[in-house]
C-alpha cells in the first residue's frame, strides 16, 4: 500500500492517522488535503470530517524490493537481498539456496527478471537509475565469460574478416563485449535490434 485516504475531526489527525498505516513520516509523503472539514455546532449538528490522500515519494530502493520480492514469492524462492546504490546504479545481490533457478539457463531468467525490474522501475517516473541483478556472484563470472568470448570472436573476425553477429545480450552484458574491444585496433562492435533482443556485431576495421 503506498497511497491511503483517511478521515478525521481534524486534517491533523487524519495525516497522523495515514502516516501510522503506511509507517512514514511527513518527510517520506505527499500529502492532498481532501476536504478540511467543518466544526459543527452545539451536539455536533452540522459538522463534516477533515479528510486527506497520503501517498509515499517514490523510493527506488522501496519499489524494486518490493516488485523483486513479489515476484520472487511468486516463483517460491526464499531469498534474501541485499541493496546498494551507486553511482547511479542500484546492486541488488540475492541470498539463498535457489541460484541456480534464479539464473535459468545462460542467465535468462536473470536477465529477464533485471530487464522487468528496470520497467517498473521507469513506470515510476525513474528513469535515471540502472538495476543489476546478481547471486552466487554470478555477474563477475560471466564477465569473465564474455570477456573471453570477445576476445575469441575478435580473433576469429580479424582472420577470416567477415561480421559475427552475437547472441542477445542484456544492456549491462553488450557494455562488457564493447569494453572488452573498445582498444582493439582490428575490430569495432555495434549494438543492433530492439530490447530485449538487442545484440552486439562485432566487425573487422577497414584498413
Amino acid at each position: 500500500m503506498e497511497t491511503i485516504q483517511k478521515s478525521a475531526k481534524t486534517v491533523a489527525l487524519a495525516i497522523e492517522e495515514a502516516l501510522k498505516v503506511l509507517g512514514a513520516t511527513e518527510e517520506e509523503v505527499d500529502i492532498e488535503i481532501l476536504d478540511e472539514g467543518v466544526k459543527g455546532g452545539i451536539f455536533g449538528i452540522g459538522s463534516r470530517p477533515a479528510s486527506v490522500k497520503v501517498s509515499l515519494k517514490p523510493d527506488p530502493e522501496r519499489i524494486v524490493k518490493n516488485f523483486l520480492q513479489e515476484v520472487t514469492d511468486y516463483m517460491g524462492l526464499g531469498m534474501a537481498m541485499e541493496i546498494k546504490l551507486k553511482d547511479r546504479r542500484m546492486y541488488v545481490n540475492f541470498i539463498g539456496d535457489s541460484m541456480g533457478i534464479l539464473i535459468g539457463k545462460r542467465g535468462q531468467t536473470i536477465d529477464s527478471l533485471q530487464y522487468l525490474t528496470n520497467l517498473a522501475l521507469s513506470g515510476r517516473g525513474i528513469k535515471d537509475i540502472n538495476v543489476i541483478l546478481d547471486t552466487g556472484n554470478y555477474r563477475k563470472r560471466r564477465k569473465d565469460t564474455l570477456e573471453s568470448l570477445a576476445r575469441s570472436i575478435a580473433r576469429k573476425v580479424r582472420d577470416k574478416r567477415q561480421s559475427v553477429k552475437l547472441e542477445p545480450m542484456s544492456r549491462f552484458e553488450r557494455h562488457i563485449i564493447h569494453t572488452a574491444l573498445q582498444n582493439d585496433r582490428n575490430v569495432t562492435t555495434l549494438s543492433e535490434g530492439n530490447e530485449p533482443h538487442r545484440y552486439v556485431v562485432v566487425s573487422a576495421k577497414r584498413k
